[in-house]
């Protein structure tokens, strides 16, 4: 097969944008203090904030698909009065800045906010300042990724395998476990994983809404941050071990159920 020869003026911009991504990470990990990286890495805080960032990221990931994917259902299939005004207020958190996320959470769910005062008086539940506060502030800001992309996924399969199987008997619960749900495993996935690795990534709405306290709400993003200020050194090792996790997790899950294409 004969390859394509590419234009000039698609090579040119394609090259200076793949360049200002890989730059960045190249200057991390030639920067990077690698003689330091064994005590970095062992340290008591180390190891707890990124325990803690991946006991969160994919809890944040598992209530993103129970409650997103039922959500990006009726997004697709369901018409109703507000359903555009709704879909841009559940994924508004996308284009939120963080910060302002965080502030909403403490507002609406803090010990003296709209609904954080009853749970705290009528159960005696606080989220704020806890690990439960990470795992909710990192769900509010990954979820809405999940969402669009199942609701993308949902909209371009073809309905026709639905409608077979109701034909044939089936009920609308195994329809949708048994056709569905494998018909937009493609896009499930991707949804999954960008869901994984914004809610890993985590860092403004988290430190508003939960704090920075060691081994119960500071994650690898804010152990990075608060190095940062006093030991950089560390603070470079870290960053690198978040990039080599996600991509890890993208590449090699990618290739698994996505294909190398």
């Amino acid at each position: 097969m004969r390859r394509e020869r590419v234009p000039i003026v698609v090579v040119v911009p394609a090259a200076i944008g793949a360049a200002f991504f890989i730059l960045p990470l190249v200057g991390l990990v030639v920067r990077s203090p690698w003689r330091d990286a064994v005590t970095a890495l062992t340290a008591p805080e180390t190891i707890e904030a990124l325990k803690l960032s991946l006991v969160a990221s994919l809890s944040a990931t598992g209530i993103g698909l129970i409650l997103g994917v039922p959500l990006a259902w009726v997004y697709a299939r369901v018409e109703f009065p507000g359903r555009d005004l709704l879909r841009a207020l559940t994924t508004l958190p996308m284009v939120l800045p963080p910060v302002v996320g965080g502030i909403a959470l403490l507002l609406a769910f803090g010990r003296r906010g709209l609904f954080g005062s009853w749970l705290d008086t009528t159960f005696g539940i606080t989220l704020p300042f806890t690990t439960a506060g990470v795992v909710m502030a990192e769900t509010f800001v990954a979820m809405p990724f999940l969402i669009l992309t199942v609701e993308a996924g949902l909209r371009s399969m073809d309905r026709r395998y639905e409608e077979a199987a109701r034909a044939l008997g089936a009920s609308r619960w195994r329809v949708f476990t048994r056709v569905t749900l494998p018909l937009i495993g493609p896009s499930l996935f991707a949804g999954a994983v960008l869901c994984w690795a914004r809610a890993l990534g985590e860092f403004g709405a988290t430190i508003t809404f939960a704090g920075n306290f060691p081994g119960v709400t500071q994650t690898m993003p804010l152990a990075v941050y608060l190095l940062l200020e006093t030991n950089q050194e560390a603070s470079f090792i870290l960053s690198l071990v978040l990039l080599l996790i996600s991509l890890l997790f993208l590449v090699v899950l990618r290739h698994r159920w996505l294909g190398s294409a």
